[in-house]
């Protein structure tokens, strides 16, 4: 007799714990009751009828998927290797059960076929300079299309461009070009500002030779401090044409 209460007292238990189902804030139930598809539940407590309704859990949290890197040609005939991440999350749990067979594998094909294409038709300059442009395009293709499974795509990231070696190495001697172009220049444009500046100087010493005379002097004074062994004085022809 205490044996089969036992039994009993087990069997209900089993029972209660196959009814109870506990959904944590960022979680929902999908239950299917007979095979049709009802309310999902959660968070909180809630109870599952033991064969008569199925639960499938989803996780409602933000999810991170990296796409893995796809052989790219641009417009510009380069060939590249991509590679991004995508941000998405549930905002629907029965249309991610019930309108795509596997939404995690469907989000990563949609995601690479989407990358392939739209880099396709960019320029490498582009993709490599214009990452956010090419990010939100991308970002919208992907939720148009994922919209209907119940799915948010929150952000699309292209996180590697690997170039080709014989890319790297002409990139590398333009930017060297590059920044040889702009040194040139502005060296130019310093040797242009300091005639600009001696010419100024010039014309004012020309209209003022008490000036002119003034710096002379100084620049003797240079002379004969750096070097004091012999100093040369030049003479005005003035003075020559006295003693003629």
């Amino acid at each position: 007799m205490l044996g089969s209460l036992a039994i009993f007292l087990i069997i209900i238990l089993g029972t209660l714990l196959m009814l109870i189902k506990i959904f944590k804030e960022y979680e929902r139930g999908v239950i299917f009751r007979l095979g049709r598809l009802v309310a999902f539940r959660g968070p909180g407590l809630s109870f599952v009828i033991p064969f008569v309704e199925k639960m499938v859990r989803v996780d409602l949290r933000t999810l991170t998927m990296n796409v893995s890197p796809q052989d790219v040609i641009t417009r510009d005939n380069v060939s590249l290797k991509i590679a991004a991440v995508v941000y998405f999350r549930i905002v629907d749990p029965n249309s991610a059960l019930t309108q795509v067979e596997d939404y995690l594998f469907a989000v990563s094909q949609l995601a690479q076929t989407t990358l392939r294409s739209v880099c396709g038709q960019a320029e490498l300059d582009q993709i490599l300079s214009q990452r956010e442009r090419i990010n939100a395009q991308i970002q919208d293709i992907v939720d148009a299309q994922t919209a209907p499974w119940g799915i948010k795509i929150g952000l699309v990231a292209v996180k590697d461009v690997d170039l080709p070696q014989d890319m790297q190495r002409a990139m590398a001697k333009q930017a060297e070009a590059e920044r040889e172009r702009r040194a040139k220049v502005i060296h130019a444009e310093g040797e242009f500002q300091a005639s600009q500046k001696l010419f100024d100087a010039a014309q004012i010493l020309a209209q003022q030779p008490a000036s002119f005379h003034l710096r002379f002097l100084q620049a003797i004074s240079q002379v004969a401090i750096e070097n004091n062994h012999t100093v040369i004085l030049p003479l005005p022809i003035e003075v020559l044409a006295a003693f003629r």
